[in-house]
């Protein structure tokens, strides 16, 4: 296993509890950045903590007015020590289907665009960022969704953008990851030079 991630696990175990008796870690990027991979690597470093993908949450009509829905379904109930029960959005179906439980851990990773916005902020124990430049993100993201999906990303790039300009979340990442050749790099990041 990848140094850094053992190093990084440890570390977030050691923070204090911030939604209830979780401690709640936030992996943020731009689409495409390699939230995904690297929130389920991390969560195997960890030994298995459960990972929220906003992914889920979200819909085509509200890309990025899921705050309410994972603040109501997975927040206020971890924060009170209980198990939450989310909708998951079908991306085909174009509705919720069945909902997804999730117990209280000691560490819950939350990912997706987005997950370091405002208002989840005072939830997190830990804001990491993937830092990679948006345009190679989104890039590598639409090679990895194919032609058949680029209308969506015609709609998303400029909505990220305006989410983004809106209620950045990189100014506030505890720490940076960058993938490299041999693993991931965990750097110190800008809320930590205020």
């Amino acid at each position: 296993m990848d140094r850094d991630l053992t190093s990084l696990a440890a570390r977030l175990r050691a923070l204090p509890p911030s939604c209830g008796p979780s401690r709640l870690v936030a992996v943020d990027g731009h689409a495409g950045s390699g939230k995904s991979t690297f929130a389920g690597r991390l969560a195997g470093a960890l030994g298995g903590a459960p990972v929220v993908h906003t992914d889920d949450l979200a819909t085509h009509d509200e890309l990025f007015a899921w705050s309410g829905r994972l603040r109501e379904q997975v927040l206020e109930p971890l924060s009170r020590g209980e198990r939450a029960r989310y909708g998951v959005y079908d991306w085909v179906r174009r509705g919720f289907g069945e909902g997804r439980g999730l117990d209280p851990a000691p560490v819950v990773l939350v990912e997706g665009v987005g997950t370091g916005r405002r208002v989840l902020r005072p939830y997190l124990a830990c804001l990491l960022w993937m830092e990679l430049p948006d345009a190679h993100s989104w890039a590598r993201g639409q090679r990895r969704d194919g032609p058949g999906m680029s209308a969506f990303w015609d709609g998303w790039i400029p909505a990220e953008r305006a989410h983004f300009a809106a209620d950045p979340s990189r100014p506030y990442a505890d720490l940076l990851v960058r993938q490299g050749r041999t693993g991931y790099e965990v750097l110190v990041g800008p809320s930590t030079h205020t």
